[in-house]
């Protein structure tokens, strides 16, 4: 009796090299981000693609706010073509991240998607910065 995982053969090891090598290309995970982050080895630039209001109300630290609508080439001209740039968005249920990564990439910057967004990041147990994190805090008697 086959499984249900052995009903459509797995793909030969070359193949899945290639794919999951290639997957790699156009992502990174929150723990990289967040090891990046804790070893001062940010070369990238962070981007939350929600809405101001979430953004305020918490987001990964070290993040910008610049929601997909905003991603133009005027509002980028701070950034060199060649600054990476990693967006995310609220998790796997929402596709603002890809909607943000395909405008970058438009306008000719290299970008990433930051898998998982705001839930991976939570999920890795990594806090957030912004209003919420700071009154969750305060609940417990942290100084914001």
């Amino acid at each position: 009796m086959t499984s249900l995982v052995r009903q459509v053969p797995a793909a030969p090891s070359d193949l899945a090299l290639q794919h999951f090598s290639r997957r790699l290309t156009f992502e990174t995970d929150c723990s990289d981000v967040h090891a990046s982050q804790q070893a001062g080895e940010v070369d990238f630039v962070l981007v939350d693609v929600r809405g101001p209001l979430a953004f305020e109300r918490g987001h990964v630290p070290g993040a910008i706010n610049l929601p997909t609508r905003s991603l133009t080439a005027q509002a980028l001209a701070a950034y060199p073509k060649t600054a990476l740039f990693v967006v995310y968005c609220a998790g796997p249920h929402c596709n603002g991240a890809n909607k943000a990564a395909v405008r970058l990439a438009t306008l000719g910057y290299p970008v990433k998607e930051m898998i998982g967004g705001v839930m991976g990041w939570l999920d890795e147990g990594f806090r957030l910065t912004g209003a919420v994190q700071c009154a969750a805090d305060q609940a417990v008697g942290c100084d914001c």
